[in-house]
């Protein structure tokens, strides 16, 4: 049981630009919604009373508004569109205290379900208009131990996971060094022109752009019925080492974690659902494009610069015959596909979608089911969550605070100990749970006997 102490909305601390700022095509895709949300539990905190520490960290986060005043304003939709009113009216700061016995080293590993829900605020999507959200959560827990949770959520409209990482660290800064540390200096200035990523529609789209159609569905089952939606979901948290991890690799033939990641993932989701051996299936996955448009987006860039994409199609039988590399090799192509020319086509692609804005947003209602005999992998193994540093130490643990509840989703992060090590949050339909965790470690250990 978590007891709300205050709630308050914090703005910035100096006038912000205000008035409409254009989003972007690729602004348009994630979804409106907080996720996903992070928790942060940290073992100990500064000197000082929790009040102390609470007061700091909302007034330097007044301070750090200022130059990400976007994250002060409140979505709109135009025409089908989402944009953004840079209006500075606040995010949300909540205040609490776990109520439990429990402390901070019995939620290392901790699954996202209803035990931490309560860690980040959260908003009645279906009673509050969209133009009343904060697009920023920030809720500050404290436990008995002397530890503390923090749960963030951003709107993902706004930004993407590098891009909340950024502001992240120029928060943690701002609270480490206080008066040493300037809002205005160049170190702490996003940028948020997004005209970047402008569809010129100087001609259509150039590509099939199949991550935005219908994926593979079971055989003899109608892609309209939703037996497969109303099965039973199960979550588990799966940890893997840096040596599991190497004999992947090798047995993929990749230096890539993800693709050896990945491509395990699926041949172990195979296995499990027990499908025909013609049975179509793919993995939708999402990849940062920064380094991937000519030029570049600068890494200051405050926004969303991923993209979908999906593997070509194959079949139960091929993934379960061939070697690993072979499925590996898959989920490398998904990846190259994604050139300049082939990113500026999805922008194109997405401008003309007036009429259709909402099939393809991740986690729409009216969006495609990525479930059996699908896989849809996020993976932020790059990005540094455990150098968050507000002064009192690096987490203890980083996760996910919610989950979308959909079979065959997951979500791969870095590991605690920073040895290389990766945690895999995942959902599957419940009867398929307890196979693909015996074929996931069984086959790792198998592929580690094959290179004595």
């Amino acid at each position: 049981m978590v007891s709300i102490i205050s709630s308050c909305i914090i703005i910035p601390s100096e006038p912000t630009p205000n008035g409409l700022m254009n989003l972007s095509e690729l602004d348009q895709i994630p979804g409106m919604k907080h996720v996903p949300p992070l928790l942060f539990f940290f073992k100990s905190n500064p000197a000082g009373t929790f009040s102390d520490l609470t007061q700091k960290l909302k007034d330097s986060l007044s301070k750090i508004l200022v130059p990400y005043y976007p994250l002060a304003g409140r979505l709109s939709r135009i025409d089908g569109r989402f944009e953004l009113d840079c209006n500075g009216h606040g995010v949300e700061f909540v205040e609490a205290k776990s109520n439990e016995t429990k402390v901070v080293d019995d939620y290392i590993d901790f699954e996202p379900t209803e035990v931490v829900k309560d860690f980040i605020p959260s908003i009645d999507y279906n009673k509050i208009p969209l133009e009343e959200w904060p697009l920023l959560l920030v809720q500050l827990t404290k436990f008995r131990c002397g530890g503390v949770c923090f749960g963030i959520a951003f709107s993902h409209t706004v930004c993407d996971g590098w891009a909340q990482l950024m502001f992240f660290n120029a928060w943690t800064k701002l609270v480490r060094e206080e008066d040493n540390c300037q809002v205005h200096g160049e170190t702490m200035q996003p940028l948020h022109d997004r005209t970047f990523l402008n569809s010129t529609c100087h001609s259509l789209p150039r590509f099939d752009h199949r991550e935005f159609k219908a994926p593979p569905v079971l055989l003899n089952c109608s892609a309209t019925t939703k037996t497969e939606q109303e099965q039973s979901i199960s979550v588990s948290v799966l940890r893997v080492s840096k040596e599991q991890i190497e004999n992947l690799q090798k047995e993929a033939e990749t230096k890539s974690t993800y693709e050896a990641i990945a491509a395990h993932m699926w041949r172990c989701a195979c296995k499990a659902r027990q499908g025909h051996t013609n049975q179509p299936t793919t993995i939708l996955s999402v990849v940062d494009i920064r380094r991937k448009l000519k030029p570049q987006i600068p890494l200051n860039y405050f926004g969303n610069a991923i993209l979908h994409t999906l593997t070509p199609t194959c079949l139960f039988g091929e993934i379960l015959t061939h070697p690993l590399s072979y499925t590996a090799q898959k989920v490398r192509e998904s990846i190259q596909i994604l050139t300049d020319e082939y990113i500026r086509s999805v922008i194109d692609f997405v401008k003309i979608q007036r009429q259709g804005m909402d099939s393809l947003r991740v986690g729409s209602p009216t969006g495609y089911y990525y479930g059996n005999p699908n896989l849809n992998i996020g993976c932020a193994t790059s990005l540094p969550v455990y150098d968050v540093d507000f002064g009192w130490g690096k987490p203890v643990y980083v996760g996910l605070g919610t989950f979308i509840n959909v079979d065959g989703r997951s979500f791969i992060m870095p590991g605690p100990a920073g040895d290389g090590s990766i945690v895999i949050t995942l959902r599957l339909q419940t009867q398929h749970m307890e196979a693909f965790k015996k074929f996931f470690y069984g086959d790792i250990g198998q592929f580690c006997k094959s290179k004595l």
